[in-house]
């Protein structure tokens, strides 16, 4: 069974999003091992810069992403998929890597150039302006939409 990690900046405060991210990863155990990983924001202080942010948050994401599997970081610079080629994307990226999948949400800020850097994918979800936490909502809807779309489910329709 596909091993996917999903690592987010802080923890989703937002009970509605909270509810569907609950929901979503209920129903992705069906077709994956899914670990959902939170990584403690840096505080935003006065004269402390976004970079100097974005530097400590990303070390704090290094140390839980360790050397397993692909690693996808979301940015709205990133690849633009629709559903059917993400799921394609996904069945192909799940034989070839067998380590698993892990895909990074940065924080309010986004993802330092190092995280960016490191990774094998940039997806972006929308050329719209997402929140951090709805980006957290709308990936596990597309992952689970992947899977019913390979699965020939009717969910997708």
């Amino acid at each position: 069974m596909l091993k996917i990690r999903i690592i987010v900046v802080d923890r989703t405060r937002s009970p509605f999003l909270a509810n569907g991210e609950s929901l979503y990863l209920k129903r992705l155990r069906r077709y994956a091992q899914m670990e959902w990983i939170e990584v403690r924001p840096a505080r935003i202080k006065k004269g402390r810069s976004e970079e100097e942010i974005l530097l400590m948050e990303g070390q704090a994401i290094i140390k839980k992403i360790g050397n397993r599997g692909y690693l996808v970081t979301l940015d709205r610079n990133g690849r633009e998929y629709d559903s059917e080629r993400l799921a394609e994307w996904l069945n192909q990226t799940s034989i070839h890597h067998p380590g698993g999948i892990t895909f990074v949400i940065g924080g309010p800020l986004g993802l330092s150039k190092e995280i960016l850097e490191r990774a094998d994918m940039i997806l972006s979800l929308s050329k719209l302006t997402l929140t951090h936490e709805m980006s957290r909502l709308f990936l596990l809807e597309q992952i689970y939409r992947a899977f019913t779309i390979l699965e020939g489910h009717q969910y997708h329709r």
